[in-house]
């Protein structure tokens, strides 16, 4: 309610979250077909919630999320997440790798970042 007593609503976009979700899936090349197996939904909800928007149980709203490493602050929030997807993304990848690939991944990235602060 505001400050009038009236009720007031936002509206929620989060047609972005399910495509996010497909292209992660895809991504992964991981089949609707596995991911659903893997959840104990069907792929037809599973197609639904990324190609029409369904709304999925709030559970799977979280399996999804959590499984696709996904924040929903950006879809949600008008402030910029402190880790957006890709970043969390990112994490999940760093989490699975040996010290040696990690090695690799940071000297990339201080590559880039010196790269791109020369470009300034």
């Amino acid at each position: 309610m505001n400050n009038y007593g009236k009720k007031t609503s936002t509206k929620i976009r989060l047609q972005g979250f399910w495509a996010a979700i497909k292209a992660a899936r895809t991504g992964r090349k991981e089949s609707r077909k596995k991911a659903s197996d893997e959840m104990f939904i069907s792929p037809r909800y599973l197609a639904n919630i990324e190609n029409k928007g369904q709304h999925p149980s709030l559970q799977i709203f979280f399996e999804l999320m959590l499984r696709y490493n996904i924040s929903v602050d950006q879809f949600l929030l008008e402030t910029p997440p402190e880790k957006n997807t890709q970043r969390r993304q990112l994490d999940a990848l760093l989490d699975g790798m040996s010290d040696t690939g990690i090695r690799i991944v940071s000297a990339t990235a201080k590559e880039i970042a010196e790269v791109e602060a020369e470009g300034r």
